[in-house]
């Protein structure tokens, strides 16, 4: 379960096991919607290195780049995410497609663009 207490500042904390993620509304940190665009980044990550060790490869020297291009008239919500790789020379191509293609199946990725149909409810907390 993910949550949070609100009080009246400018960051919030959530809380899920043992861990804290925190988010701001005035810029000190990031806000949910650019905490999304590092998710999909992240998942970037750990779908590299899982192809990266499927291949029997280092990660090492590999570097993503991640960038939300917005909608016109609507600068919260993207019309497109471009990932983009740099490989260092010792990956060959063969390899460095198939990273590429373990990257376009990143579970963020696939949940923000094809949907889960997930139902979201949203109602009283009753102890």
């Amino acid at each position: 379960m993910y949550q949070l207490s609100m009080t009246d500042g400018s960051q919030f904390h959530v809380r899920y096991k043992n861990h804290v993620v925190s988010y701001s509304v005035d810029g000190s940190l990031p806000n949910p919607l650019e905490a999304t665009y590092a998710a999909l980044a992240g998942c970037a990550g750990v779908y590299t290195r899982k192809a990266c060790k499927t291949l029997g490869i280092s990660a090492e020297g590999i570097e993503i780049s991640c960038k939300p291009v917005v909608r016109q008239g609507n600068m919260l919500i993207p019309a497109r995410f471009v990932t983009e790789v740099k490989f260092p020379e010792q990956i060959t191509p063969g390899q460095r497609l198939k990273i590429l293609e373990e990257i376009s199946h990143c579970a963020v990725k696939e949940l923000i663009h094809d949907g889960a149909q997930i139902e979201f409810v949203t109602g009283e907390w009753v102890d």
